[in-house]
């Protein structure tokens, strides 16, 4: 269309003038709704929900401008989510909008508001006020364009990790923030790649322990060779083997003198070297005859130190320690009580192969028996006095059979 047909038609290009403007205004329209209607979008998406108050007014309407739909998706929200909210996992964060300006008065009014609407959901929802966090602030995120709040109280759904470590402190927040890392899965990936990470070092720590046995195994065997070698050129010309040293072992041993009183009696021997070695001993025993007129009853324990003297070892000198209870009736008046001792030993051990030896052995020394005298009537042990006694002597015997275990 040329300027010279506008010109001349002035009408139809007031017409032309009129639909522009109104696509202009639309425009401009759409644009000043878009960001309300994405906003409220956006409330949707992140699990919030919005109660509407009639300005500069209190009272809770629940059919009031959607607050009945509103209230009904939170309450399904709630029961849904129970589980977390009562484990402190999960919170629910409210806030308040309310009309221009920070007064007494108006700060009042958001109060009771958040009031009533936390009221309405321990209430119906079957919460308590511990599930809450409230913010007194103004969140700008819904405030109008012109920087204006609305007359909304606002719930979130779960609320975000940020605002109960403000309004509820660091321990609420960090189980919050566990709870959603274990929700997301975060938390059983980590515990996998520290599952992971703890399984290679298992494995690293067995391969060095590995290598590190044999190393060992490797030092023992060349150790073992050299001996065997030394062994051999110190071996006399004239064919006749020298005497074998008493290798470190453990052995067990028995005292057939005791077992010959109807008293078993067990021993263990542990060579610590070719000098030295560690005894314990142990007693018990326990019969009655004469329809249990009659007992004899023991339990000893004898730990002892012993000194191999002699090239071939044979020979030893020790000291014992002994302790033990006794419990003996062999006329109308019964013994019972405590026996403590000790003394010097030696012995002579007869080696009759590789796995066998006769153990001859003696002990001189003090025992002590502290014992309480009774007799027996009708069944039943009577107290009748104490008494004591101290023995200087020879307070041990043995001729064990001693097995070498290795």
């Amino acid at each position: 269309m040329s300027p010279s047909v506008v010109m001349s038609n002035p009408e139809k290009s007031n017409n032309i003038m009129d639909q522009l403007k109104r696509i202009a205004f639309t425009l401009l329209l759409a644009l000043a709704v878009f960001p309300l209607s994405a906003q409220q979008d956006k409330v949707v998406d992140s699990e919030a929900y919005l109660f509407r108050f009639i300005a500069d007014k209190d009272m809770f309407f629940s059919p009031w401008s959607g607050n009945g739909k509103e209230l009904e998706r939170l309450l399904a929200a709630i029961e849904k989510n129970r589980a977390a909210i009562e484990s402190g996992w999960m919170y629910l964060y409210v806030a308040s909008h309310c009309t221009s300006g920070r007064t007494e008065q108006s700060d009042s009014v958001e109060k009771t508001r958040r009031n009533r609407v936390k009221s309405e959901l321990i209430t119906r929802g079957k919460v308590k006020e511990v599930h809450f966090v409230t913010d007194k602030k103004c969140p700008e995120s819904y405030k109008t364009e012109d920087g204006e709040p609305r007359n909304v109280v606002i719930v979130l759904l779960p609320a975000g990790v940020e605002e109960v470590a403000e309004l509820a402190g660091a321990d609420a927040a960090t189980r919050v923030e566990a709870y959603d890392r274990e929700v997301s899965g975060e938390a059983e990936r980590e515990r996998l790649a520290s599952e992971k990470k703890r399984e290679e070092e298992r494995l690293a720590g067995e391969r060095a322990e590995a290598e590190r046995l044999a190393k060992e195994r490797a030092a023992r065997e060349k150790e073992e060779t050299e001996r065997l070698a030394a062994e051999r050129q110190a071996r006399p010309r004239a064919g006749v083997e020298a005497p074998r040293a008493v290798p470190h072992t453990f052995a067990l041993c028995a005292n057939l003198l005791r077992w010959a009183t109807l008293t078993p009696d067990l021993g263990v021997e542990w060579r610590m070297n070719k000098r030295w070695s560690l005894l314990l001993n142990g007693t018990w025993t326990s019969w009655s005859w004469n329809d249990k007129d009659r007992r004899h009853a023991l339990w000893e324990v004898v730990p002892e130190l012993r000194y191999y003297i002699g090239k071939e070892k044979h020979g030893y000198l020790g000291a014992m320690f002994r302790t033990g209870q006794f419990n003996y009736k062999f006329s109308a008046t019964g013994k019972q009580g405590d026996l403590m001792g000790g003394g010097l030993t030696g012995g002579y051990q007869l080696h009759l192969n590789r796995a066998l030896s006769l153990d001859f052995s003696m002990g001189v020394g003090c025992t002590h028996a502290g014992f309480d005298k009774y007799r027996v009537i009708d069944g039943v042990r009577v107290r009748d006095g104490k008494g004591s006694k101290d023995y200087w002597g020879v307070n041990r015997l043995g001729v064990s059979l001693v097995w070498n275990l290795f």
